[in-house]
């Protein structure tokens, strides 16, 4: 199956003590799966949503990237995901959350 899009969530730990926390503490994981069902129910057959190890932006975490494209955002809670959820039905990219990656 080839997919349209494909969402990488950082799941990576660290020490509590890391000075650049990680995005597991974030609760990336509990994000990752709202966003897997709210995907699955919206018949995104097409979007494969996946962990990932670190993406380097521990500090802005949780984050994640969208290719083909190169998106990056920061994860919201729970109630701001319904805007990147749209942007993954092929709506626009919800700036809001956007990252630029220098």
């Amino acid at each position: 199956m080839t997919f349209r899009m494909h969402v990488f969530i950082c799941t990576n730990e660290r020490p509590t003590e890391h000075p650049r926390g990680c995005c597991s503490a974030k609760r990336s994981l509990d994000i990752m799966t709202h966003l897997k069902r709210a995907a699955r129910a919206e018949g995104l057959d097409d979007v494969r949503i996946n962990k990932s190890g670190c993406l380097g932006y521990c500090e802005q975490g949780p984050s994640c990237v969208i290719y083909p494209e190169g998106t990056w955002y920061t994860l919201p809670d729970d109630e701001g995901l319904d805007n990147i959820l749209n942007h993954l039905k092929g709506g626009e990219i919800a700036q809001e959350y956007s990252m630029v990656r220098e």
